[in-house]
């Protein structure tokens, strides 16, 4: 597949520079953090797994931005 359409349909739900993938990257850890303090309740596990997930993608996107 070419890098160009790769890239195209991972950052579909990102934005386009590296600051702002910053913050959402940043943001999704942040959420990660505290629900992983509330992991004995459903609602924690459920949580943490969703914005575990959230994360790998966006960190996957932003690795693929340009500086």
């Amino acid at each position: 597949m070419d890098k160009g359409l790769s890239t195209f349909l991972l950052a579909k739900f990102f934005v386009k520079n590296r600051r702002d993938g910053a913050r959402m990257l940043s943001t999704g850890l942040l959420i990660l953090a505290i629900a992983s303090t509330q992991i004995d309740h459903s609602w924690g596990q459920a949580l943490s797994a969703f914005s575990a997930l959230i994360c790998i993608y966006w960190w996957l996107a932003y690795r693929r931005l340009e500086r």
